[in-house]
């Protein structure tokens, strides 16, 4: 008998820089229960779902900065999505900024985590490829300061079992790097999800901006396909704050094909019925790790950057 898993890719529409985190819990417990109608029995939130994305503005007050992040999760404004989610017996991904003291050094995250049926957290994930930059760029019409305000993660590329699926998270600009997917690949896992936050416009290289949703969905649907897993993308989406973020949350199967995607530039749902057991179909007769892989001819892909 085949494993299913019904999946739900909840997508947000804008977040005002105003609106406060328990106004957007009531979005995001909203899209659970419609998710929990349909059966879904996992759903994907966007990466910093709990506010707005907030690397666009240079902030240089420390207190405002810490403001932004979250220094213990569940907490006050957010237990009510876990309360939700174990009243209904569904999990999810959901991304955040994290404010953590290790080893008595204060450390700022981006982050996600998967939550399983009963409401407990059994994953975390932190952002290893972080984009953007750290100094402020007069000539952009907004900032993407994610290299000052976070450090890249120190977790690796975890996968987790929840609720007998095996999963895995990237945030945003890792879907673009296939290591990511590689990796999490290699660990088993069977979906590998994540939400982001992309603006349609890029001004680095404006030229690119119509590839934009192409290029989005050419990694989700590579990354997919070259690991044999299904894969799940959120987005924050719409006009947020005078930058428009990007749409097409999707659902991808195992064989590279998109088989669920958002139409709107709002809060928006959409679903799949995911066979877990798909996935060794192209493990098995495609991309079999074991039988073809040659990573004795890989060691440059892993070698550290040349300085300068």
């Amino acid at each position: 008998m085949s494993r299913k898993l019904n999946l739900a890719v909840a997508q947000l529409g804008p977040i005002a820089r105003a609106e406060s985190r328990a106004e957007v819990v009531e979005r995001l417990i909203a899209m659970l229960r419609e998710a929990a109608g349909r059966k879904a029995g996992f759903v994907v939130f966007p990466e910093l779902a709990l506010t707005t994305f907030f690397p666009r503005w240079l902030i240089e007050d420390p207190a405002e900065l810490d403001g932004w992040f979250e220094t213990e999760m569940p907490n006050d404004a957010t237990r009510p999505l876990f309360d939700a989610a174990a009243e209904l017996g569904v999990g999810f991904n959901l991304g955040y900024a994290e404010l953590v003291v290790e080893d008595g050094a204060t450390r700022h995250f981006n982050t996600s985590i998967l939550v399983d049926s009963g409401g407990r957290i059994v994953g975390k994930y932190r952002k290893v490829h972080l984009p953007g930059h750290k100094e402020y760029e007069a000539y952009r019409p907004w900032q993407h300061l994610e290299k000052r305000y976070f450090e890249p993660g120190n977790l690796g590329f975890p996968v987790y079992p929840v609720d007998g699926a095996s999963i895995g998270m990237f945030i945003c600009n890792d879907r673009r790097w296939p290591e990511t997917w590689r990796v999490m690949g290699l660990k088993g896992a069977e979906l590998i999800c994540g939400g982001y936050n992309t603006p349609t416009h890029n001004p680095p290289v404006p030229q690119h901006d119509h590839l934009n949703s192409f290029h989005h969905l050419l990694s989700m649907q590579a990354g997919a396909y070259q690991n044999g897993v299904w894969a799940a993308a959120a987005g924050k989406v719409g006009m947020e704050e005078g930058s428009m973020l990007l749409g097409h949350s999707c659902i991808v199967a195992p064989t590279g094909e998109i088989v669920a995607m958002s139409s709107t530039l709002e809060d928006e749902v959409i679903y799949a019925t995911c066979d877990l057991d798909a996935c060794a179909h192209i493990r098995d007769h495609i991309f079999n790790f074991a039988l073809h892989r040659q990573p004795q001819h890989y060691g440059l892909i892993a070698e550290p950057a040349p300085a300068g």
